[in-house]
C-alpha cells in the first residue's frame, strides 16, 4: 500500500470524476423518468421502466463480477462509462429526427442498466486496492457524500434542463459526465492486484467462489437475506417517487426534484457523519439499524394526506429515509471490503447486485398492479410494514438458530 498522500490524491481524482459523471447521469435519469410520469401517469409504465433499468443487473451481474476479478477493473469502469455516454449521444442525434417515443426511453434505460451492471462491482473493488483497511468506513462515507451531492445537483439540473431544452440536448449531460469520469480513471495508476493461485479458471468455478464468500460468513449471509427480502418491498419505490409528487400530491416537476434533493440531502448528512466523526464497532449491527430506519420512514411516507402540508412532511421523511439508507449501506460495504479477499471482491459485490436486482422486477410485478388499484401512497405504507415484518422474522429466526447451535 502506498503512502497516505499518494492514495488520498488518487482516490480524490477518481471520486471527483465519478461525482461529475453521477451528476450528468442523475440529471438525465430524472428527466427521463419525469417525462414518463407526465406522459403516462401510469404505475404500470413506470414499472416497465424499472424493469428495463434493472433486468441487465439481474442477469449480467455474475459475468460482471467475474470480469472485475479476472480483467482490468480500471478498463471495465472506463468502458462502462463511455458505453453509457455513447448510447446517450446516439439517442440525442436520433431524437432530432424522430418524435420522442416511450420505447426510446426504455431502450436508453436498458443500455444504462448494462453499463451500470459492469461498472458497480469494478469501482467498488478498486477502492480497497487504493485505501488502507482502517480507512475504509471513512472513505466509503466520502464516496457516499459525493454521491449524495451529485444526487442533489442532478435532479435540480435535470428539472431545469427538462423545462428549458428538448430531450435530445438533455441527454448530452450524460455524455459530458462519462468523459470526465473516464479521463479521471485513465490518469490514475492503480496498485497491482495480487491474486492467489487458482487452478479452477472457468466462469462457473469463479462464480462458485463468489457464493462461497457468503456461505463462510453466517452473519453476512443473514444480513443479505434480510436485505434481499426488504428490497422486494423497497426497490419499486424508486420508480414510484415521481408519481407520488405528480399524481398523488398533484405538483409539478420542480417539487419532484425537491423530493429527490431532500432524499439525497439525508444521504449526504449520514455520509458526512461516517466520513468524519462516527466510529462504529459493529458494522453488521449498524447496517441492521439502517434497515429498521428505512422501514419506519417508508411507512410514514404512505400515511401522508394528499395536501401541500402532507407533501412537506413527505419530503422531510424522504430525507430521513436517505440517511438510514446510508446507515445500512456504508458499514455493509466497508465490512465486505475488509473481510473478503481482494481477488474475490468483484464477485462478492456483483452477487449482491444480482440478487437485489432480481428484487426489482419481482417487486414491480407485485407492486405495479397493487399501486394501480389502491394508489401509489398505499404501496409506501405496505412497503414500510413489510420491511419491518421481514426484519423481525429474519432476526428472530437467526436468534433461535444461534441458541440451538450454542446448546449443541
Amino acid at each position: 500500500m502506498e503512502n497516505n498522500i499518494k492514495w488520498r490524491g488518487k482516490f480524490l481524482t477518481i471520486a471527483v470524476g465519478q461525482a461529475i459523471s453521477l451528476i450528468g447521469s442523475s440529471a438525465v435519469q430524472f428527466a427521463l423518468i419525469w417525462w414518463l410520469a407526465e406522459q403516462t401517469a401510469s404505475p404500470m409504465i413506470m414499472g416497465i421502466a424499472g424493469l428495463a433499468a434493472y433486468l441487465p443487473m439481474a442477469f449480467l451481474s455474475p459475468f460482471a463480477g467475474v470480469a472485475a476479478d479476472k480483467y482490468s477493473r480500471k478498463m471495465i469502469c472506463i468502458a462502462a462509462d463511455l458505453s453509457m455516454g455513447l448510447a446517450a449521444l446516439v439517442a440525442a442525434f436520433l431524437l432530432n429526427a424522430i418524435t420522442f417515443p416511450i420505447w426510446a426511453v426504455l431502450a436508453i434505460l436498458f443500455i444504462r442498466g448494462i453499463g451500470g451492471t459492469f461498472h458497480q462491482p469494478a469501482i467498488q473493488s478498486i477502492i480497497p486496492q487504493l485505501v488502507p483497511t482502517e480507512e475504509l468506513v471513512r472513505v466509503n462515507g466520502w464516496m457516499q457524500l459525493m454521491t449524495a451531492g451529485s444526487f442533489i445537483l442532478g435532479p435540480v439540473i435535470g428539472a431545469a434542463l427538462y423545462a428549458a431544452l428538448p430531450m435530445s440536448l438533455v441527454l448530452l449531460t450524460d455524455v459530458i459526465g462519462a468523459v470526465f469520469a473516464s479521463a479521471a480513471l485513465a490518469v490514475v495508476k492503480l496498485p497491482r492486484l495480487v491474486k492467489h493461485e487458482n487452478h479452477e479458471t472457468g466462469f462457473f468455478a469463479h462464480f462458485k467462489e463468489g457464493i462461497q464468500v457468503y456461505r463462510e460468513d453466517k452473519n453476512l449471509l443473514t444480513l443479505m437475506v434480510a436485505e434481499v427480502l426488504c428490497m422486494l418491498f423497497y426497490a419499486p419505490l424508486s420508480t414510484f417517487y415521481p408519481l407520488m409528487t405528480s399524481d398523488y400530491f398533484d405538483l409539478s416537476a420542480m417539487y419532484g426534484s425537491i423530493v429527490e434533493v431532500t432524499f439525497a440531502a439525508g444521504m449526504m448528512i449520514a455520509a458526512l457523519l461516517f466520513g468524519s466523526v462516527l466510529k462504529i464497532k459493529n458494522k453488521i449491527r449498524t447496517s441492521y439499524l439502517g434497515l429498521w430506519g428505512v422501514g419506519v420512514t417508508t411507512a410514514v411516507c404512505g400515511l401522508m394526506p394528499a395536501t401541500f402540508l402532507g407533501w412537506i412532511i413527505f419530503a422531510v421523511t424522504c430525507a430521513a429515509m436517505g440517511a438510514f439508507g446510508n446507515v445500512h449501506g456504508i458499514p455493509l460495504t466497508a465490512y465486505i471490503q475488509e473481510t473478503v479477499a481482494p481477488e474475490k471482491m468483484g464477485r462478492a459485490f456483483s452477487l449482491i447486485g444480482q440478487v437485489t436486482a432480481f428484487t426489482m422486477p419481482i417487486g414491480l410485478l407485485i407492486s405495479s398492479p397493487v399501486a394501480e388499484k389502491v394508489g401509489v401512497h398505499m404501496w409506501f405504507l405496505i412497503s414500510g410494514i413489510g420491511i419491518l415484518v421481514v426484519l423481525a422474522v429474519v432476526i428472530g429466526i437467526s436468534g433461535v438458530l444461534q441458541k440451538k447451535k450454542e446448546r449443541i
